[in-house]
């Protein structure tokens, strides 16, 4: 054989002689290798050369081949052209011959000639072809698919489409066939289906959406009609395939159909001619959308597709190697499954849903309800969400109407979805589910579609009906709490778990329990926390007998709900922090992965939105168990002891991150990874947060109540005792250090006060103060402040900047103190003396100074509120009962409103004077209906409770976390701010008190008169007690944690042998000057004689 080159190729030559005796073996094997490489090199060029000779040959015989059948086939068409009658077979042959040659480039006009002439003679060339089916179908499968190539390949020039367009209406018309007499072996409609099968796998579809696309006019109206002819014909092959398929009796082939008109038109992303005309046709346009049909496709796409061989027909298998054509776009059956969706495809279902729910069923509302379901995972997140759930925006720009512009960009794709599924047709088809099937069919659809909207949308719950709708249908609600306790899980006994039980106890869960339980859970929470907003107490705790009361559960059900929802708070936070729970082996949690009790590792980006979810929950449940328990700090419903969670114990006699970091660390802050916590140790040399500490902080910023009281009240001591070190140093004890020194003259102790230790004079409030006393002469009174002059000052202080009498507060009916809305007429500059009596009262917390002043429970939730101050109507009661009383009447009353000549005006007596203010722009002018009562009652309650009073509550908050910050506080209820203030209600503890009394002078422990002084004491009354306290200490009930923490501590002092002499004070130090009195019946006359007094300082 000889190669190209001319060269001959030899034989391998053989040596007989053996193997060299000068040749080493390794170049021997490096020779024969090399020998063996050039000889299947050359035998690969040869077979090279073959194959291109041969390939050049059969293109130079195709294409000659191509050349004799052109010529052929333009002489036959003409032949028929010229002749009156058809020569059927001369047609056969074209139509046989064209597939073979065909090209895009050269034989479109071949292609226009051939469709006119079958145009005209289809009924000769159809009844040519009778007995022949198969044949038939060969040859129409093959002109059409040639058209569809055809049609694609000139989609973006101008070249003529109304022919090829022509031949694809008439040749996938059932009509066309009908009058062949074909029963026998096919009928007309199994005809079309097998033509419309060919054509889908050869990219039907695709090619008419870049008809579409390119042969529209994009500059459109939002319109049903089709604008132009063009676009109608487009439109009537899609809906016509559409139509037909949904009217044929083969499943399969409807199903295919439309999941490729789904993937095709639906799937990606808008043209503005799909957008502005196809979708609105669609839904709105002459032929009626199959919407049942592609709801159950595309639902049965996603749980299990059919095989794709089911498709293949007889006539496909036996033509398919005739009939490949070279077009771009080969599809095979198509399958949409959950993976395919996108946000077009949410959108588009959504606008032909909009026409066609109210025509479904029952069953068929609850099948697009799942279909929503799995759908709404594609809600497009606003484009501020990037960190975490949280962070969605709340513009209200978001619900916009994009009617006029289409929805042709992600960014108002969002918006076109709200706006849909705030139709009145979804609340329709909700509402029927709702009324009509069991709760099991609809649940889970439901609480998936309003957590996704929820979480995308943060101002959804205002915005969107159909979640306020749910909020307010108490029996949903019900249902809703009931299949978030039984939903559960098999484990690997085969017992069910509830996938709560697992959440409250920190147990990790698979993905796919995740999504069942947290939907649900984050969903109730939120519905429930919006419709508890607007239930008031009476309705709450069930005061009333009114029929339509809007409270889902009984009181008896709330308590255990609270029980689980503080549970669950606490083991999503294990979930975050799973540091500190016990560790396992590799070994162990391979197994339990196995089982499915343990979730798999995930990436870090399945890691990360697992957090944010985490978040989301842990927020909507934390805020619904806050608002639970402040309605239980108002009225309690729930046992005592109900709220603290017996697994939480933080260690507060021990050193702890949480007391030495900057005080900024305790924020409440977003909940979530270990990073977002200890953000304030970012800019400081402090080390970063323990996760122990970091645990701990989450629960007393967010759930500071499971923590118990007394543990609180030292974690808050902790915490000013770092902060008193910082700002008055180690050796103020010692009289050194910063502090301030001030005289004030005891009969103006306000106005001297107020003067020298404004903002102005003294910044900083957190120093040390020594205070000296000047009599009414004016000259200073004998001693040195120790501790004690101060504690007395402060005291008197306070007793007369909060006296009623001064003016800047007032009485409740319950004798409760509140900020005097008429201040501002009393004096002009009334909010610095707010700011003034803020910052006192924050300097006798941070003194652990005890002063008994009851303040009204409305004004300590507003100074604990993390917002602006700004209470809801359930406070009112604790200002002003009667009006709460009556708003409530009003709210529940039967006749005519208007009957009452009730207006949106509120009317005020200032000094005597009467005043008339709008509770909104012209209310004089709007009177109280029926329809308005509602906004009439909450514009009362807010001007008495928030903003008649705002500018002082302000101040005063202001002056006080100036010198203690607010956050500590937050851990604490009004009620417990009270005690912090005030001090405990509570039996006075002699025995404690004994053992933290301190003495001087002669006495000791064991001394006659002090046995004597205990013994008549134990008699006392719990309230001449009290009395005797006071006397000593100024205030009638015990320090928070015992006698060991009064400062200074209980001293009782010799007052000499004088038996006349009646027993004396000093409340600046907590000292009692005690005469020897020997016999108990003196002791006791004399004790009680000077605390009943009332005399004070003279008896001294």
């Amino acid at each position: 054989m000889y190669s190209f080159n001319g060269d001959f190729r030899q034989k391998p030559v053989q040596s007989l002689r053996g193997a060299s005796k000068n040749e080493k073996k390794e170049s021997l094997i490096q020779r024969a290798q090399e020998e063996r490489r050039k000889r299947e090199e050359v035998r690969t060029k040869n077979a090279s050369a073959t194959k291109i000779q041969s390939s050049f040959r059969g293109y130079c015989t195709r294409k000659n081949l191509a050349g004799y059948m052109r010529a052929d086939f333009d002489s036959k068409i003409q032949t028929n052209q010229r002749q009156a009658a058809l020569d059927a077979d001369n047609l056969q042959w074209c139509i046989s011959k064209l597939p073979i040659f065909f090209k895009n480039s050269q034989d479109g006009q071949r292609l226009i000639l051939l469709g006119q002439l079958l145009i005209k003679h289809k009924v000769a060339y159809l009844d040519s072809c009778k007995g022949k089916v198969k044949f038939l179908l060969f040859q129409l499968k093959s002109l059409l698919q040639i058209v569809v190539s055809y049609l694609n390949s000139i989609a973006s020039t101008n070249a003529p489409i109304a022919i090829p367009m022509r031949i694809l209406e008439v040749f996938l018309t059932p009509s066309t066939y009908k009058e062949l007499n074909m029963v026998q072996e096919m009928d007309s409609q199994r005809i079309v289906i097998e033509l419309q099968q060919s054509l889908v796998k050869k990219g039907y579809f695709p090619c008419l959406r870049q008809l579409l696309n390119n042969r529209v006019p994009a500059s459109l109206e939002k319109t049903a009609v089709p604008p132009t002819p063009i676009a109608e014909s487009i439109f009537d092959l899609i809906m016509s395939s559409v139509n037909f398929a949904v009217m044929t009796s083969d499943k399969k082939f409807r199903q295919d159909i439309l999941r490729t008109v789904t993937k095709t038109f639906l799937c990606e992303q808008y043209s503005e001619q799909i957008a502005l005309f196809l979708l609105p046709a669609m839904a709105y346009g002459k032929y009626p959308f199959p919407f049942v049909e592609l709801i159950h496709t595309l639902i049965e796409g996603a749980n299990g597709p059919a095989d794709e061989n089911s498709y293949m027909s007889v006539t496909d298998a036996t033509f398919s190697a005739s009939t490949s054509l070279q077009t771009p776009m080969a599809h095979h059956s198509v399958i949409l499954g959950e993976e395919e969706d996108t946000p077009w495809l949410l959108a588009s279902v959504l606008m032909l849903a909009n026409k066609e729910l109210g025509n479904l069923s029952v069953q068929s509302c609850a099948t697009y309800l799942r279909l929503l379901q799995r759908l709404m995972k594609q809600l497009p997140q606003n484009k501020s969400v990037s960190q975490g759930m949280d962070d969605v925006s709340d513009s209200e720009d978001d619900m916009d109407d994009d009617e006029d512009q289409g929805i042709i960009s992600i960014q108002s794709l969002q918006g076109e979805c709200l706006r849909l599924i705030n139709s009145e047709s979804h609340l329709k088809c909700i509402y029927n589910c709702l009324m009509n099937l069991p709760q099991s069919e609809y649940i889970e659809a439901l609480a998936s579609i309003s957590f996704h909207l929820l979480v995308h949308h943060k101002m959804a719950m205002h915005k969107i009906r159909l979640l306020y709708v749910l909020a307010f249908n108490s029996q949903f609600m019900r249902n809703m709490w009931e299949t978030c306790c039984t939903v559960s899980v098999r484990t690997v006994t085969g017992s069910s778990t509830p996938l709560l039980n697992m959440l409250s106890k920190g147990v990790p869960m698979s993905k796919d329990n995740i999504d069942r339980i947290v939907p649900l859970l984050a969903t109730f929470c939120c519905l429930f926390n919006h419709s508890l907003l607007t239930i008031h107490d009476a309705d709450f705790y069930g005061d009333t007998e009114v029929s339509t009361s809007s409270m889902p559960f009984f009181l008896d059900e709330i308590v255990p709900m609270c029980w689980q929802l503080r549970d669950t708070c606490l083991g999503i936070i294990e979930l975050a922090h799973p540091d500190t729970r016990m560790a396992i082996s590799n070994d162990y949690r391979k197994a339990l992965e196995k089982t499915g009790v343990l979730r798999e590792q995930n990436n870090e980006e399945e890691e990360a939105e697992l957090t944010r979810q985490w978040a989301y929950l842990f927020k909507v449940i934390s805020s619904l168990v806050r608002q639970l328990h402040n309605r239980d700090s108002r009225r309690s419903y729930c046992p005592f002891g109900h709220w603290l969670a017996p697994n939480v114990r933080i260690a507060t006699d021990r050193p702890s991150q949480i007391y030495s970091a900057q005080n900024a660390i305790f924020v409440r802050r977003d909940f979530g990874s270990l990073s977002a916590l200890t953000k304030a140790n970012v800019d400081t040399d402090a080390p970063p947060l323990a996760n122990r500490d970091v645990r701990n902080l989450v629960i007393l910023t967010e759930l500071p109540f499971v923590v118990s009281f007394l543990d609180r009240v030292k974690i808050l001591q902790n915490l000013i005792i770092v902060d008193k070190q910082e700002h008055q140093g180690e050796i103020t004890n010692f009289g050194m250090g910063p502090s301030i020194v001030i005289n004030i003259r005891r009969n103006f102790i306000y106005e001297d006060a107020f003067e020298k230790l404004s903002p102005e004079n003294e910044p900083n409030l957190k120093k040390k103060m020594r205070v000296s006393l000047l009599n009414a002469a004016g000259l200073d009174e004998a001693g040195i402040d120790g501790g004690g002059i101060f504690r007395e000052f402060l005291s008197e202080l306070l007793k007369t900047g909060f006296d009623p009498n001064r003016g800047f507060f007032k009485y409740t009916a319950d004798r409760s103190l509140y900020p005097n809305p008429e201040a501002g007429l009393l004096v002009e500059n009334f909010t610095s003396h707010y700011y003034f009596l803020g910052r006192m009262l924050g300097k006798a917390l941070m003194e652990n100074l005890l002063v008994e002043i009851p303040f009204a429970s409305f004004f300590l939730s507003k100074i604990l509120s993390p917002s602006n101050a700004s209470l809801d109507i359930h406070h009112l009661q604790s200002m002003d009962p009667l009006i709460y009383k009556n708003l409530l009447y009003l709210k529940h009353y039967d006749g005519d409103v208007s009957d009452l000549g009730l207006d949106f005006t509120v009317v005020n007596s200032e000094f005597g004077e009467t005043k008339i203010e709008e509770l909104k722009p012209g209310g004089r002018n709007i009177p109280v209906t029926g329809d308005n009562r509602i906004e009439y009652i909450h514009l009362m309650a807010d001007y008495r409770i928030n903003k008649q009073i705002r500018p002082h509550c302000n101040a005063f908050r202001r002056g006080m976390n100036d010198v203690i910050q607010l956050e500590w506080l937050q851990m604490f209820n009004s009620g417990e701010l009270q005690v912090l203030i005030s001090g405990a209600s509570v039996p006075i503890d002699l025995q404690d008190l004994r053992q933290n009394t301190k003495y001087s002078g002669e006495y000791n422990d064991v001394h006659p008169v002090i046995e004597t002084f205990w013994l008549v004491l134990n008699e006392f009354s719990d309230q001449q007690k009290r009395q005797l306290l006071k006397f000593v200490t100024s205030c009638s009930r015990p320090p928070l944690l015992g006698f060991r923490d009064l400062y200074p501590a209980f001293c009782i002092h010799s007052a000499g042998a004088e038996v006349d002499r009646l027993p004396t004070a000093s409340t600046c130090m907590n000292l009692l000057k005690l005469p020897a009195f020997h016999n108990a019946e003196t002791m006791r006359s004399k004790l009680l004689y000077a605390i009943e007094s009332g005399a004070g300082f003279e008896l001294s």
